[in-house]
């Protein structure tokens, strides 16, 4: 069923001009993807929300747009030349790859999906009066499943902490997992394996010198974040945010658009004394999910995931995870990163990049908490929550995209009932006003049945019919993208009436 939904997902990205393989009609490159006329409309909503949200409700929060190629020692001093791996696996018999940290995650979320099952059937048994904590405490299927659960995250742990590949490996055998290729359990050893694309810099190859793609467009802020506290004259408490493409050579690259090699990033570093990290991090975390909890898509489909093992620059970490077709993945990070960073660049530039404290009249080297969301697994969970195949009463099936409206590549679509007798130019008329104040088509191609369904599959909101009594009154059907409902309303109301719910600030006026 999860799968079926997530190649139905696909399918009509590509049909109505979302997402296409990248160089499609050389047979594709693998896991990199071209965002169409649609999906690039989406993909700007949402990181027009996130900016917002961030730079402009913020008073001590800045942007910037760092380089994707810099200085190789910044992924020396970071720590990504040397620690930036992934545990890969391979099947001997399939010759697959595949990543044996995710191997054990999947496992461990089939077991979570079946208790989630048997919660949903006692929902639907006892109604209102269910009461869920005490099922996760007596149900028998419950207490299995969740004992299953906790033996494979202590024997994962272990294994992760003590960057024990075969440990790793052995749980894989343990737990019985095979190739949904071959079919088997003939795994080769755990090895790891860099993410980092290499690449040359210079005009000759002996004058070349090695760089790199950047991996994560968090070091572009942290080499850059004295230039900005000095010219915007920021105090501490503040913030820094940055979108851009990251790049990966993710071995195992799957799930659509979720594990890709070009990416794009959503990240902000917030800047704090040394001490209080530790307050503001649960602070943002509240912040974060509310943002994405504004969406409306219900806060069953979102938990937090703490980290079960550290990464080296950390001292608390968490995910904020979206229920995918595939399960519950992670799709933004809050990492409270302590002083590493700046204190590996110092370091490694021999360059003083300390903060001085007008207040306490000392210098310090700031710590940071950082919120990072992946804006292409973001668009993923945004397209696997709306899509919608629905019964309709004359037995037809409709396919719409239930967008929230503000996201909604186009916003509202005028359509002329026939093309002739004055209709098409009334109603180019009205998109030529409209346009201005939001996304605006007109179409006028098929039946108008057709053309609202065109506009169901691609999540418009609001479609505004002309016809010949709208010559004579100035009243248009103006049919609303969910319910279906239509109502008369006088062309001179369309701009208020629908500007404020699908403008960007009525989902900022949310937090």
């Amino acid at each position: 069923m999860a799968d079926d939904l997530l190649k139905k997902v696909i399918a009509h990205a590509k049909e109505y001009g979302f997402i296409f393989p990248s160089s499609e009609i050389y047979d594709g490159l693998g896991a990199v993807y071209d965002y169409g006329q649609n999906g690039v409309e989406l993909k700007n909503n949402i990181k027009q929300y996130w900016w917002n949200a961030m730079v402009r409700l913020h008073e001590n929060i800045v942007g910037i747009d760092s380089s994707i190629f810099m200085h190789p020692t910044i992924w020396k001093a970071s720590g990504h030349v040397d620690a930036f791996n992934d545990p890969l696996i391979d099947n001997k018999d399939s010759k697959k790859r595949y990543r044996a940290d995710v191997l054990i995650e999947e496992e461990r979320e089939k077991h979570n999906q079946k208790i989630l099952k048997e919660i949903e059937k006692g929902r639907k048994k006892f109604g209102d009066a269910f009461d869920e904590a005490k099922a996760r405490e007596t149900n028998p299927n419950i207490l299995r499943e969740q004992a299953k659960i906790d033996e494979i995250t202590k024997r994962y742990d272990e294994a992760l902490n003590a960057n024990d590949l075969e440990a790793m490996r052995q749980l894989i055998l343990d737990l019985g997992i095979v190739c949904p290729i071959s079919g088997t359990a003939n795994w080769s050893e755990v090895r790891q394996f860099n993410l980092m694309f290499e690449t040359k810099l210079g005009s000759t190859a002996d004058g070349a010198s090695s760089i790199y793609l950047r991996p994560e467009t968090a070091q572009g802020i942290f080499v850059n974040y004295l230039n900005v506290q000095k010219t915007g004259r920021m105090k501490i408490p503040f913030g820094i945010a940055q979108i851009g493409k990251a790049f990966r050579n993710e071995i195992v690259a799957r799930q659509f658009i979720f594990r890709m090699r070009e990416f794009e990033q959503m990240e902000m570093q917030f800047f704090v004394a040394p001490g209080t990290e530790l307050d503001w991090f649960p602070k943002w975390k509240e912040t974060r999910m509310k943002w994405h909890q504004a969406l409306g898509f219900g806060a069953e489909n979102y938990r937090f995931h703490d980290h079960d093992k550290l990464a080296h620059y950390a001292n608390a970490a968490t995910d904020i995870e979206f229920r995918m077709p595939f399960g519950f993945k992670e799709v933004e990070g809050i990492h409270s990163r302590t002083n590493f960073d700046l204190s590996q660049h110092e370091k490694y530039s021999g360059k003083s990049i300390k903060y001085f404290d007008p207040q306490s009249g000392e210098s310090y080297t700031p710590y940071v908490i950082e919120t990072s969301i992946g804006v292409d697994r973001m668009f993923l969970s945004i397209m696997c929550h709306s899509y919608q195949e629905e019964k309709l009463e004359n037995g037809e099936t409709r396919v719409v995209l239930k967008l929230p409206e503000a996201l909604a590549p186009v916003k509202c679509a005028v359509l002329p009932l026939v093309k002739k007798d004055g209709l098409p130019e009334k109603a180019r008329e009205i998109v030529n006003d409209l346009r201005f104040h939001f996304n605006t088509h007109y179409e006028e191609k098929d039946s108008i049945g057709k053309r609202y369904r065109r506009q169901d599959a691609i999540g418009t909101p609001y479609c505004v019919t002309v016809d010949h009594d709208t010559l004579n009154d100035g009243m248009v059907t103006l049919r609303h993208r969910d319910s279906m409902l239509q109502e008369r309303v006088a062309i001179s109301d369309l701009r208020s009436i629908i500007e404020d719910r699908v403008s960007i600030t009525s989902l900022l006026k949310k937090l």
